[in-house]
């Protein structure tokens, strides 16, 4: 019942902005020929599950078929996905309701015997309630209440669940692909701008080139296990499958759940515990060649994302290559590399905490054409990590030099009697130029980085006198317009603050050679 090869399931708005019913195959050939604009019932942080999922399954059969590049129609897109589970005559692996548990349906796997049914106690009465996403106090999203649902509903809530979930408590094991159960498997990459179908179409013929690469580097196999959900599995500590028995773009499956069918009609889920984590990678601390994922050289395991996720400066932290192992999608391809072709830096996330999702972060930088060189093979290129970190490192300067102005005026204009709530007061204000710079922070650094070489101190220099310091300056008179001061203090906190803040900027500690040589008057 349902099956995702055959009956139309997945909705699909077109660039024409009809919206219409796909199967998987058909899908696919939407995909390639860029004809999709969106999928309506895919959630935002189910945006990275559904990507991968889609990539790393048409490189598994592309490659099991021995073919380079993706076909264009849906007749070949069944063939190829049904090859993968040939043995299996009624596709049950694709099938979202398979009623006899020791067997395989969509990402959904079976048990070894029929009686281990009695174990899947914990019902499931929506797709928002088994997915990934648990919200403090049921408060930013709530959980159960899709009550009218479609297929696609369930579809994209177990593909989330099965290849992005971290530790949920006892008997609930997360995937092998982060580092710990309270990690997180975030996307940073790169996407040319055409879209949906652009983005997947390009990791794919990507991947089917990096795949050796990856055999090299870790200790996968050749034609290993790479559908997971078709494996039997009763959740004990001796099923649990080593590494080297995967196929390098393997696709897993974290819990034991399947989709039924109530008395009343309407589609139900059941979970059952396990013993131990459906692969055993605790070891490798998410080091598994996820293509999506950057590597911490100096911890030797995956990134987490971390509470705020993608600010500017988590972002140039990451692009810093001396720290950071780049992962196979955050290079340019040859071809891309000798094209004029516009790309983007594509990151997304969840932030797990203990029991808890700590938000979802999305973020796209559209890259310039030399800005997007700095992903590729030329060693000679400018340093774009080195550019960007001067720049946080000189809005910090600033940012510290407006708290401490206005924490002066808080302290009525008396630098000696700035006490804790003042700074707390001025941390509040001062956190406002973050905020401000984020906005626009890689707009303007690639504006110097594509300058010429003897323009980038200007871009640099204008970007700080007129910009950084201007906003600081709004912040610091509308922090004096509205911060209590008693009538007969304010004047004199006024002019404390803002000679405090003139005078550190043009100080040995501030930004001195903004104001020496060029005479330049910034009132």
């Amino acid at each position: 019942m349902f099956n995702i090869l055959c009956d139309r399931l997945v909705r699909i708005r077109k660039l024409d902005n009809t919206i219409s019913v796909a199967s998987l195959p058909e899908v696919y050939a939407a995909l390639l020929a860029n004809n999709i604009d969106a999928f309506p019932a895919l959630r935002p942080h189910q945006r990275h599950a559904w990507h991968s999922f889609l990539v790393q399954l048409a490189v598994i059969a592309l490659h099991r078929a021995d073919k380079t590049e993706p076909p264009s129609d849906r007749d070949a897109w069944e063939d190829l996905l049904r090859e993968l589970t040939r043995k299996f005559a009624d596709d049950e692996p694709w099938t979202l309701i398979v009623e006899d548990v020791a067997k395989p349906a969509f990402f959904q796997p079976p048990a070894r015997t029929a009686d281990k049914l009695t174990e899947y106690r914990n019902y499931v009465a929506t797709p928002d309630e088994l997915d990934m996403l648990v919200t403090s106090k049921n408060h930013d999203l709530k959980s159960a209440v899709g009550s009218q649902t479609h297929m696609d509903d369930w579809i994209f809530s177990l593909i989330t669940l099965q290849t992005m979930e971290g530790f949920a408590g006892a008997g609930n094991y997360g995937i092998s692909r982060m580092n710990g159960g309270l990690g997180s498997r975030p996307a940073f990459t790169l996407a040319p701008t055409g879209g949906i179908g652009a983005h997947v179409k390009r990791d794919i013929t990507a991947l089917l080139k990096h795949r050796q690469t990856l055999l090299a580097d870790h200790f996968m196999i050749d034609r290993g296990a790479a559908l997971l959900w078709i494996r039997p599995w009763d959740g004990t500590t001796a099923e649990a499958f080593p590494i080297n028995e995967l196929d390098p773009f393997y696709v897993e499956v974290c819990r034991r759940v399947r989709l039924c069918v109530g008395e009343n009609g309407k589609i139900h889920g059941i979970r059952a515990v396990s013993k131990a984590a459906r692969i055993e990678a605790k070891a490798m601390k998410g080091r598994l060649g996820d293509p999506w994922v950057p590597i911490d050289k100096k911890e030797n395991k995956s990134l987490t994302l971390a509470a705020n996720g993608f600010t500017y400066k988590r972002i140039v932290d990451y692009l810093n290559h001396a720290e950071w192992e780049w992962p196979a999608l955050l290079r340019l391809t040859p071809e891309e590399e000798s094209s004029s072709e516009s790309m983007q830096l594509v990151a997304r996330g969840m932030v797990r905490g203990q029991g808890k999702t700590e938000g979802y972060y999305e973020r796209i930088v559209p890259l310039k054409t030399q800005t997007a060189r700095f992903f590729g093979t030329n060693l000679d290129a400018p340093d774009l990590h080195k550019m960007a970190k001067r720049r946080i490192d000189r809005v910090a300067i600033v940012q510290g030099i407006l708290r401490h102005a206005i924490a002066t005026f808080a302290a009525r204009g008396e630098s000696r009697d700035i006490g804790s709530e003042h700074r707390s007061l001025a941390r509040t204000w001062s956190n406002q130029l973050d905020e401000i710079v984020d906005d626009r922070f890689f707009e303007d650094l690639q504006d110097e980085f594509e300058a010429h070489e003897s323009e980038r101190e200007k871009h640099h220099d204008d970007w700080l006198r007129n910009f950084v310091i201007a906003k600081a300056r709004g912040i610091l008179r509308s922090a004096e317009d509205t911060l209590p001061c008693p009538a007969i203090h304010r004047y004199r906190a006024r002019v404390a603050a803002d000679g405090l803040f003139e005078g550190r900027l043009r100080g040995n500690q501030g930004l001195s050679f903004l104001f020496t040589d060029r005479g330049i008057n910034d009132d």
